[in-house]
């Protein structure tokens, strides 16, 4: 088990330090100053800005970004709002009807943690695209 933790902990490592390679900090710093300045000529509170901005970055380096999967679930929002039956039509049914029982019930109930995360990241994203 040590191995695996400083093997994980080497991996961590590396993606920190290509991060500071690449100027991925500085270009953080640019983007929240421009961000900043676009909530305050829209009266929004910079305090606000600031934890919107920092939630995207965290997102970035966890790698949380389900990108494609929100952006299923953002068209689907987009298009047709919350809907009821939202699981339903996010499920690759290609995928879901080769599942055992139990299977399709695990799936079906991470499919439905990543829907509510998307959705919550849909909802602040719009609160502060809209202010």
């Amino acid at each position: 088990m040590a191995k695996s933790v400083e093997k994980s902990f080497k991996s961590i490592a590396k993606e920190a330090k290509s991060r500071l390679k690449s100027g991925f900090w500085e270009n953080c710093k640019t983007e929240l100053t421009d961000e900043l300045e676009r909530a305050r000529s829209l009266g929004v509170s910079e305090s606000r800005a600031c934890r919107y901005f920092a939630g995207k970055v965290s997102c970035t380096i966890k790698g949380g970004g389900d990108d494609a999967f929100y952006e299923k679930v953002r068209a689907l929002l987009l298009s047709e709002g919350e809907v009821s039956d939202a699981i339903g039509r996010l499920t690759d049914h290609a995928v879901y009807d080769k599942l055992s029982y139990e299977e399709k019930q695990r799936y079906t109930l991470t499919l439905s943690e990543r829907y509510l995360k998307a959705l919550e990241r849909f909802r602040k994203e719009a609160e502060f695209r809209s202010v």
